[in-house]
């Protein structure tokens, strides 16, 4: 069952999405260690500009972000759900609200970058409708990276 929650447009000045990005570094730092450094470098806020922060209760419970990528497609960044909200459907909710966003935006395509090692957010990733691609980018050659697309 979805849980209900208010999702807010903003960008990334947003002190809520910057507690979450906040929490979302610490859990990434624990999972990857200085590896994490590298993907860090591609993760700056300031190249935010579309930005989604669920409520829940009026508490900020997650988040996500579209960058643009090139003239057809958005990047979807900084997606994070609060450890006591998982598995509970709120982050295909934020999502879907980002790639709804970036159709109206007059985008096609929703891009993206995991971790191999994120089964949880592969998951996601999948039921939602995304296809692995090449990898782009900065991830070109980097093993542990798998990139992704979505049609919108």
């Amino acid at each position: 069952m979805k849980s209900k929650v208010k999702l807010v447009q903003t960008d990334a000045t947003h002190a809520d999405f910057r507690y979450l990005v906040q929490q979302l570094d610490e859990d990434l730092a624990a999972r990857y260690g200085a590896q994490q450094d590298f993907y860090g470098q591609f993760n700056a806020l300031a190249t935010i500009k579309q930005v989604i922060v669920a409520y829940q209760d009026e508490s900020p419970i997650a988040c996500g972000a579209i960058k643009a990528f090139d003239e057809q497609a958005m990047e979807v960044k900084r997606m994070f759900v609060a450890s006591t909200h998982r598995s509970l459907g709120i982050a295909s909710q934020v999502l879907v609200a980002l790639e709804d966003w970036a159709r109206t935006l007059g985008y096609q395509h929703c891009v993206l970058q995991l971790a191999d090692n994120q089964a949880e957010a592969l998951r996601l990733y999948e039921k939602n409708g995304y296809q692995r691609i090449s990898n782009f980018g900065p991830y070109i050659g980097d093993e542990s990276s798998i990139c992704m697309q979505k049609s919108l």
